[in-house]
């Protein structure tokens, strides 16, 4: 599938790093780096706009190197592009660490997967069909 992109960035438009990625990086696209304290968030813009078919979404995710090492993950994550969007993907990043954490200009702040979705259509009902997990929720299924 093809996507039309604007990239009004200074770097590479994001690719797949594997055949089987998922995902691919987005980079912040910055003039000057973004010191975020330990609890702080900040919009980071990539430079990139993009026109996505209608039934489709981009969905940008935290990176887990980045999660893991350094506590610093996408706030509204996953963060939802809809395919009627055409302004500039920005990544809302948290440092949920206890360090203070610097972004760079061309750093891989996010990853970003296109994903088909549906939409529906509701129908009232007076009842729903029983299931065996019924109601339960939150741990209802273990640990």
């Amino acid at each position: 599938m093809k996507v039309k992109v604007i990239n009004k960035s200074k770097h590479a438009l994001p690719n797949y790093e594997t055949i089987a990625s998922a995902g691919m990086d987005l980079r912040a696209n910055i003039e000057e780096s973004i010191i975020l304290k330990p609890l702080e968030r900040a919009i980071v813009k990539t430079g990139l706009f993009m026109e996505l078919p209608v039934g489709f979404e981009a969905q940008v995710r935290p990176r887990s190197g980045l999660a893991a090492k350094k506590g610093i993950t996408v706030l509204n994550s996953p963060g939802t592009i809809d395919a009627d969007y055409r302004g500039e993907i920005g990544v809302i990043l948290v440092n949920l660490s206890n360090k203070e954490f610097e972004i760079q200009d061309g750093e891989r702040v996010a990853q970003m997967v296109v994903a088909k979705h549906e939409q529906i259509q509701w129908e009232e009902s007076v009842e729903l069909e029983s299931s065996d997990r019924g109601a339960g929720g939150f741990g209802s299924t273990g640990v």
